[in-house]
């Protein structure tokens, strides 16, 4: 199968490359996308926003002959599922890695800080310790050397979705950060944060209990995780 990996905020194509090799070695080809305005810390990024950043996601999706999967980590969760609802023909499944579907009209993330065009990469206390388990000192090094500041228009203008048919493509979100049992949870409450999760036909939260960034901090079980999803 041909697996698009669509990076989360701040990071690349480059983030996926110690989870790649587990995918190919089952078989599948693998897509890493780098989105607009993410090419390098000197990019222009203004004029950037969610409409341009699933517009990539749809453009990969096109560019291939047969239908796809995608595999979208946080802020690549919602990207991915939007393009899926432009093209839920042609998606066989989603993998939310530590993220998941947001409904229409909702943005990705509006609180975080913006410098012009530009939202950086925050100091690491403005995270929590869940967020950050896993991620050694080395670790963040080398994840801030290769973060890039991420258009403001991603993180504040609202997601946009039309086709209800996107609620039938197989889902399976890895759970890192937050346990596979409290987001089930927060469905059986009917939590705002899970209500479009819950209103998939078929989602299947499964744990990989680390940090928000298991591309890092554990990537070959996370590669391993994508796998089986892409198996089941």
């Amino acid at each position: 199968m041909i697996v698009i990996l669509v990076p989360g905020f701040w990071l690349g194509a480059s983030s996926w490359r110690e989870v790649g090799p587990a995918l190919t070695a089952a078989g599948h080809t693998v897509r890493a996308l780098t989105l607009p305005g993410l090419e390098s810390t000197g990019a222009d990024r203004a004029g950037i926003g969610v409409r341009e950043h699933v517009g990539a996601v749809i453009a990969a999706i096109d560019a291939e002959d047969e239908p796809v999967a995608l595999v979208g980590h946080s802020g690549g969760g919602p990207l991915a599922y939007a393009a899926a609802d432009a093209r839920p023909d042609r998606v066989a499944r989603i993998v939310f890695v530590d993220a998941g579907p947001l409904a229409s009209g909702a943005s990705i993330n509006d609180a975080l800080p913006a410098a012009g065009a530009d939202v950086p990469l925050p100091d690491w206390t403005a995270f929590e310790e869940a967020e950050l388990a896993g991620l050694t000192a080395e670790l963040r090094d080398r994840m801030r050397a290769e973060a890039v500041p991420e258009p403001v228009g991603v993180a504040r203008e609202p997601i946009e979705l039309s086709d209800e048919r996107r609620r039938a493509i197989p889902a399976t979100v890895i759970c890192t950060s937050m346990p596979a049992a409290q987001v089930r949870e927060l469905i059986a409450a009917d939590h705002p944060y899970v209500r479009e999760l819950a209103a998939m036909r078929d989602a299947a939260p499964v744990d990989l209990p680390t940090g928000h960034w298991p591309q890092f901090s554990r990537p070959a079980e996370l590669g391993a995780r994508i796998v089986a999803a892409l198996g089941s």
